[in-house]
């Protein structure tokens, strides 16, 4: 079993630093390159950017909770939500 995980190439699990703007702020996010694989595919479902969709995530979350705390990691777990419940999480998400 470990083949399977050992045997990614690097560049899929290797940092890679965007700029984006977010609440009018500029902003840089480091993620691993495979999650901002994922984020593209969910933004490009939804009709927005990358960076449009993450605002939006942004501001519903500080609208549902008055803070938004670790916004990388809030981008991670929305990625393995979205993995793991696949084209039911934007359903499930309306649903909450």
């Amino acid at each position: 079993m470990c083949r399977i995980f050992a045997e990614q190439t690097p560049e899929r699990y290797a940092y890679e630093t965007r700029s984006l703007r977010i609440g009018g702020h500029c902003t840089s996010l480091r993620l691993e390159a495979a999650f901002w694989t994922i984020l593209e595919e969910i933004a490009r479902q939804e009709g927005l950017s990358v960076a449009k969709f993450a605002t939006k995530l942004h501001d519903e979350v500080l609208e549902r909770h008055g803070e938004v705390r670790n916004f990388a990691s809030l981008l991670r777990c929305s990625c393995l939500i979205y993995l793991s419940e696949g084209s039911r999480a934007p359903a499930l998400m309306a649903a909450e």
